[in-house]
């Protein structure tokens, strides 16, 4: 499987749904993207790097053409 990570930030909303249904927001900062097959990516962030999520790729296409997902790299 091929990786491919790169330095971001989250400058505005990206939502995500947790385990109990309920949508959580990924806190503006820093933040790793990392895509992992053809569909799917993580975004992974927090000083440890201790919080992650996997969103459809249609999802984090549509952060960056928001304006609310910068890749730094």
């Amino acid at each position: 499987m091929d990786i491919t990570t790169h330095h971001a930030r989250i400058i505005g909303p990206v939502s995500y749904r947790v385990g109990t249904g309920h949508m959580q927001k990924i806190p503006i900062g820093p933040c790793l993207v990392e895509r992992i097959g053809e569909r799917s990516i993580d975004i992974i962030w927090g000083t440890d790097g201790q919080r992650s999520v996997a969103l459809p790729v249609e999802e984090i296409e549509a952060a960056q053409d928001h304006g609310h997902l910068v890749l730094l790299d």
